[in-house]
């Protein structure tokens, strides 16, 4: 009995002493130097004793956040989903989730929803750029934090995708097996198709501008009419209707480098070229890495840009607890990208076997032309409202 009291009493010691340790720092949040790592559930919780002393919850109890999904069906968004949960339950959060069904309008319903529900803070992932200034200014209009994920709305606080880079990265690893397999002149009859998404504005849009420049960066033979880019609309479903009106304009034999907006539309893509009879042709990189099975068991599907999806919710819930004890918050946070493929997918998934891959790439990132291609996408004049989310280097 003694015993359980002693260890009874050394734990609720450590616990104090991380809640006390954290608040002593301020509670600060440093999004753009974490390790990515869950916080602790003491830490978490002091979080929400601070942000209370400043922000009380509106219903007098616990705080009530609401998170708009993208689309709840897809890969990606149920992880996001999934840790945005896991980090409200250890914080002693209600979250309310809506399902914004890659729709602008459904989007601005969801948003609606939330004023009527009086929470305390949205996370919004919604595709729709023409929809991001609408639903801001409902939400100000009512007193709402928002923090943004991946695609931005003016005001709001933005997590996700550093997009030029990881373009970029997806873009050299993509050339560099294409050369790996096919050989050093391999860009003078390659054709490279990038599967885009225009609805979610210039932001994502330089996802899709890395991904050419990466790849013709490598490969400086590839010339512009045998670069490709289609209109993915974000689903493995459609992305595969529009690849196969694209595979009839490609010379049969002619190497195919294949990527897209995210993990799905690149497999939408790998399909269309599959029922074409082309596998031999086509190499595929994905984005987002969150469609493993495919990239481990589909041998044209080489390697994925790694977003983390799962980690995702590490950052956000920190984030508007910050916002709402008033601490110092990063308006832009990027996630840190990296290639994933099934030579090193251990390395970052331990649940997963790495392999021997024949064609994976290896090489050294390119920094002085990336720097080059941010200064262009710095002077686009279409970039002129979102300077703030391109990367220094």
């Amino acid at each position: 009995m003694n015993l359980i009291k002693f260890l009874k009493s050394i734990i609720i010691a450590v616990v104090f002493t991380l809640t006390a340790t954290f608040a002593s720092a301020g509670g600060h949040f440093d999004a753009n130097n974490h390790d990515a790592s869950m916080l602790s559930e003491a830490e978490l919780k002091a979080m929400v004793e601070e942000a209370m002393k400043v922000n009380p919850p509106k219903n007098g109890k616990n705080y009530v956040f609401g998170f708009a999904n993208l689309q709840r069906d897809i890969a990606f968004c149920a992880l996001v989903e999934e840790g945005i949960l896991a980090n409200a339950e250890a914080a002693g959060i209600e979250i309310l989730v809506t399902d914004n069904l890659l729709d602008g309008a459904t989007a601005m319903a969801n948003a609606e929803s939330y004023i009527t529900r009086n929470v305390d803070y949205v996370i919004e992932f919604q595709t729709d750029a023409a929809f991001g200034e609408m639903i801001m200014n409902k939400m100000n209009m009512n007193g709402i934090g928002v923090t943004a994920i991946d695609i931005p709305m003016p005001g709001a606080g933005f997590f996700g995708a550093n997009n030029p880079k990881s373009g970029y990265i997806g873009g050299v690893h993509l050339a560099t097996a294409a050369i790996t397999k096919w050989g050093p002149d391999v860009g003078k009859d390659a054709y490279l198709v990038i599967g885009a998404l225009p609805q979610s504005g210039a932001v994502v849009a330089m996802r899709s501008g890395g991904q050419e420049a990466g790849a013709r960066a490598v490969l400086p033979d590839i010339t512009d009419d045998r670069v490709i880019v289609y209109d993915a609309k974000q689903t493995l479903e459609l992305s595969f209707q529009e690849m196969n009106n694209v595979i009839g304009r490609i010379p049969e034999g002619a190497p195919i480098l294949i990527t897209a907006i995210n993990d799905q539309t690149s497999t939408g893509a790998l399909r269309a070229v599959q029922g074409a009879n082309r596998s031999d042709d086509a190499i595929v990189v994905g984005m987002g890495a969150d469609e493993l099975d495919t990239m481990m068991n589909e041998p044209e599907f080489i390697a994925s840009v790694g977003y983390f999806p799962e980690r995702y919710g590490n950052y956000l819930i920190p984030m508007a607890l910050s916002n709402l004890a008033n601490k110092p918050v990063d308006d832009v946070v990027l996630m840190n990208h990296v290639m994933v493929s099934p030579s090193n997918i251990c390395e970052y998934y331990p649940d997963r076997t790495c392999r021997d891959d024949d064609v994976a790439a290896s090489w050294t990132f390119p920094q002085e032309a990336f720097s080059a291609h941010l200064a262009e996408v710095r002077a686009d004049p279409a970039m002129a409202d979102v300077l703030n989310l391109i990367p220094s280097d």
